[in-house]
């Protein structure tokens, strides 16, 4: 572990994404604005993909960054959301990548039946949302919701998922996703490090019930990103305590998605330590120092 900490330096943040997912910017540009931050070691983690991680990788070590290969796969808990960030996994371990074409192609036909559902009463086509979606990117709701602000339906993201892209308006078109147990045990196959993304939102999608949280620990599941502007200062404190029951790893991330999210870069990081258990702990790749 030592080593390790040795061969990069933070702040860190692991947790940004680019238009290879719902990002605005492109891995190059979102290296270049968490730097411009004072970050000295970034992990990419676009969601259910690692199309970014040549680029970004080329990017943040150009500017004397480490780079962590990352990912944030989708999963679920019955009805709830759930997101986990995979950190230094194999990019070609066959399952995961089995399961993320899965989850990118059910995203795609999801995103197709929402615009003709949006089309039928508004003035938004298919073309306007493909306008949105950068060069290998999975076309999902966020870029429905460009289309939208560009086709002055909405002001932006946020009044979109509030009003014509919101569960109770109409529109709304459920999700593929593996369950939460089957994507842990998919990343930790694969050598990767999960961290459950988030874990503790307000609202429908609040902190998984506590006996499944030991479930997946025992499963392999390697930490929470506690420090997240969306967490609430309740659950951080609960979970800390699990963390700390368990020695497991603790990140603090921005969630940066360019204009996306008005989450800015570096405005959580995690600590060396944390950084280095990961580092130590992941088999599947490796790190990309400068």
């Amino acid at each position: 572990m030592s080593s390790a900490r040795h061969r990069f330096e933070g702040p860190s943040d692991l947790h940004l994404h680019s238009v290879f997912s719902d990002g605005t910017e492109s891995p190059a540009e979102a290296m270049l604005a968490v730097h411009r931050a004072g970050v000295r070691t970034a992990a990419l983690t676009d969601h259910d993909t690692t199309a970014g991680w040549a680029e970004g990788a080329e990017a943040a070590t150009s500017l004397g960054m480490t780079f962590l290969p990352g990912m944030e796969l989708s999963a679920t808990d019955r009805w709830r959301s759930v997101h986990v960030l995979a950190y230094l996994f194999d990019p070609d371990d066959r399952a995961l990548r089995a399961e993320t074409e899965r989850i990118r192609s059910a995203r795609l036909g999801r995103a197709e039946r929402i615009v003709a559902a949006i089309g039928r009463d508004y003035d938004l086509s298919w073309d306007d949302v493909v306008a949105e979606t950068g060069d290998g990117a999975t076309v999902g709701r966020p870029h429905i919701a460009d289309a939208l602000v560009t086709r002055g339906l909405a002001r932006d993201r946020g009044e979109a998922f509030s009003g014509i892209l919101a569960p109770t308006s109409g529109y709304y078109v459920p999700h593929y996703a593996p369950d939460v147990r089957d994507a842990v045990r998919l990343i930790v196959a694969a050598g990767g490090v999960p961290v459950i993304a988030h874990p503790t939102p307000a609202g429908r999608d609040r902190m998984m019930p506590m006996p499944l949280l030991r479930e997946l620990i025992a499963l392999g599941l390697g930490g929470f990103e506690l420090g997240h502007r969306e967490n609430t200062p309740e659950g951080i404190a609960t979970l800390r305590a699990v963390a700390a029951e368990h020695d497991l790893i603790v990140t603090g991330s921005s969630d940066y998605h360019g204009r996306g999210k008005p989450n800015m870069p570096g405005e959580h990081t995690t600590s060396d330590e944390m950084v280095a258990r990961i580092i130590a702990r992941g088999t599947g790749s490796a790190p990309v120092y400068p």
